[in-house]
């Protein structure tokens, strides 16, 4: 009863006059479910402050963690993919290039760009998650093989930092392909003696893992990533037993001998810098 007479006092504010609190502002890791400031993660790199858990980020804020000044000159930013088979199954593959085109203000699901870490070159390729899973097309490993050029052309090192989901499969033979034309690639940076650095983010996984991202000299990873071909869903199922703890996370995958070594985000710039300056000794 005391409650209808609060309302008819005033004291209680209706619900349409109540404001709500503005989406953004608070951040709640998947993890451990601490929730912190927006702001105060951004600062923290997109790391949760209690667990670790790194959170999936895009090569925007990739090349203003590693490059000096955040200045760089990013290559080949108009090239798109095509629709050769003309590809449909909910929606026209076309169709949903122009959709994550416009969602994401993204070419493709990878960015290259060259500049400096600690005033050394360097090229570094970067995948988007956020664009159709960072799925490897014709357009991501055209992009890696300019990348490449582009290093030995100024005898440079290069780093491509995974995020993906994969071959797209919209695209059949011809996302297939582009295993065999990126791995030839860094057959000639080896070749001229340039270093490559493989990053593994969460996740890499599929046609990924199985070329470009595993031939690295050197093959890093963020905490917690999940590194694999097959999911561990996938893996479960074919072998019909229950999986390790931490099955094909990075930790994992370092154990057993894939990784150099892990490296959390706010370490990373110092560790492949010390990296470049080894292989330039």
């Amino acid at each position: 009863m005391s409650w209808f007479t609060r309302m008819k006092e005033g004291i209680i504010t209706p619900t349409k006059e109540k404001k709500e609190t503005p989406e953004g502002l608070w951040y709640k890791c998947p993890d451990c479910k601490h929730v912190a400031p927006s702001e105060d993660h951004t600062e923290n790199l997109w790391v949760c402050g209690e667990c670790g858990h790194h959170q999936r980020i895009g090569s925007e804020e990739y090349f203003e963690l590693l490059f000096d000044d955040n200045k760089y000159i990013e290559l080949n930013t108009l090239i798109t993919s095509s629709d050769p088979l003309e590809f449909e199954d909910t929606k026209k593959y076309s169709e949903r290039i122009v959709a994550s085109q416009k969602k994401t203000k993204l070419k493709d699901a990878i960015r290259t760009s060259y500049g400096k870490i600690d005033g050394q070159n360097i090229m570094i390729a970067c995948m988007d998650f956020a664009f159709i899973g960072g799925s490897m097309g014709s357009v991501m490993g055209e992009k890696i093989a300019r990348a490449a050029d582009h290093a030995l052309k100024n005898k440079s090192a290069f780093m491509i930092i995974s995020k993906s989901g994969g071959a797209r499969m919209m695209e059949a033979a011809f996302s297939l392909m582009q295993m065999a034309k990126t791995s030839a690639k860094l057959t000639q940076l080896s070749k001229a003696k340039l270093p490559y650095i493989s990053m593994l983010t969460d996740p890499t996984t599929g046609g990924i893992t199985a070329s470009f991202a595993m031939l690295g000299d050197i093959n890093i990873a963020e905490p917690g990533a999940l590194i694999a071909f097959a999911g561990p869903r996938v893996v479960k199922e074919t072998i019909g037993k229950d999986l390790p703890e931490g099955f094909q996370t990075s930790e994992f995958v370092l154990e057993h001998g894939f990784l150099d070594y892990i490296v959390e985000r706010k370490d990373l710039k110092k560790k492949v810098s010390l990296s470049l300056k080894l292989f330039a000794n």
